[in-house]
Formats: C-alpha cells, sequence, structure tokens
C-alpha cells in the first residue's frame, strides 16, 4: 500500500488509469488495490474522489471494451497462449466459457469482484461473441458497481483510519463479507437449478 501510494503521488490520475485499464483487459495488475488506496488518499483531501471514481470508472469500461475486442480478434488461442503468465489453461477457460453461456450479462456485471475473472469477463464475452448491445451496458454498469462499491467504501473508510496496516484490516473484512454474500446468492442459484433439474420440467 504504501508503494501504491508513493506512486500516486509521483503519477496521480494517469497512474490509477493505466493500471485499472490494463487489469480489464487480462493483464494481472493491482487495479482494485490501487483503487482503494487513490479512495482514502481522497479521503485525507490529497485526492479529489470525483476524479478518483471517474478515473477508475473509465479505465475499468475502456479495459473491458479492449478485452472484448481482443476476444473477437485475437480468439481462444490467443487467450491460451498468453494466459498461462496468469494460470490460465484450457480447463480453466472453458469453465468460464460454459459459465458464461448461462449467465452472460450477470457475468460481466459482477465478474470484476473476482480474481482472474475481473481480468479475463470482457475477453470471454469476446470469445463467446456476446452482442455488443447487451455487453456494452453491462460492462459499464459492472465498472460502475464495481468503483463505487471499493471506491466509496475504501473513501469512507479512510476517513476514519490513522495507517494502512488499520486500512488493509477493515478493508479484508469488508471483502470477506462481499465474498460470502456472493457465495451465498450462486448457492442459490446451484441449488434451485438443480432441485428443478431433479423435479423434471413437469414438476
Amino acid at each position: 500500500m504504501h508503494q501504491l501510494h508513493v506512486i500516486l503521488r509521483d503519477y496521480g490520475y494517469a497512474a490509477l488509469f493505466c493500471v485499472v485499464l490494463v487489469e480489464n483487459f487480462g493483464i494481472p495488475a493491482p487495479g482494485q488495490t490501487l483503487l482503494i488506496t487513490a479512495a482514502v488518499l481522497a479521503a485525507q483531501g490529497k485526492l479529489n474522489l470525483a476524479a478518483v471514481l471517474f478515473t477508475a470508472f473509465a479505465a475499468a469500461f475502456v479495459g473491458g471494451c479492449i478485452g472484448y475486442w481482443i476476444g473477437i480478434k485475437g480468439g481462444r488461442r490467443l487467450v491460451l497462449r498468453f494466459g498461462r503468465y496468469a494460470r490460465i489453461g484450457e480447463p480453466e477457460l472453458d469453465r468460464m466459457e460454459k459459465g458464461f453461456a448461462r449467465y452472460s450479462i450477470a457475468f460481466v456485471s459482477f465478474a470484476r469482484f473476482f480474481e482472474v475473472l475481473r481480468q479475463l469477463n470482457g475477453i470471454v464475452a469476446g470469445l463467446t461473441e456476446m452482442r455488443l448491445s447487451y455487453f456494452l451496458p453491462a460492462n459499464a454498469a459492472g465498472a460502475l458497481l464495481w468503483t463505487a462499491v471499493w471506491g466509496l467504501g475504501s473513501w469512507r473508510l479512510g476517513r476514519n483510519i490513522h495507517s494502512y496496516e488499520e486500512l488493509t484490516e477493515k478493508a479484508g473484512n469488508i471483502f470477506v463479507l462481499l465474498a460470502v454474500g456472493v457465495l451465498l446468492v450462486l448457492l442459490g442459484i446451484y441449488v434451485r437449478h438443480r432441485w428443478k433439474n431433479r423435479r423434471g420440467p413437469d414438476t
């Protein structure tokens, strides 16, 4: 966190835009952590909150669009060729494509809250040839939701913390609660789907 603080101090919003941008089209980068750090600095009056939120949203949205273009133009072979650097192989890509085929809009909207999915959701949307008219609003909604949760949430925390260690602990607790909530929702969807399959279409 201290190193990211230095990066933001030296390069400001340009650093935030570039790091979030590249993370959203498949390159592993600390975009989410940088957003948290920028929001805390905004809470301390060292950055402008509106500028932080707009920069992160724009970078996430544009990065997702670039990922979509990569998926459309580069195809599966390109993703597998470079995916090994992010530990993405054939099995991982197969699972993402199967999940995407069933829940494409929800996938794009909420994928940014999970590592790997945050980097690849646009690419997988392109690979599966999701309609652009569906992808763009879902990508915008996902970028907005992700920016609001981590940007505004971290800004709120930043007004009541005195050290990076305290921020890390509190942000970690919030992430755990969010992850548990999302997993419970997904579990409910899975159980409901299995239950309907077992009962059959006529029941």
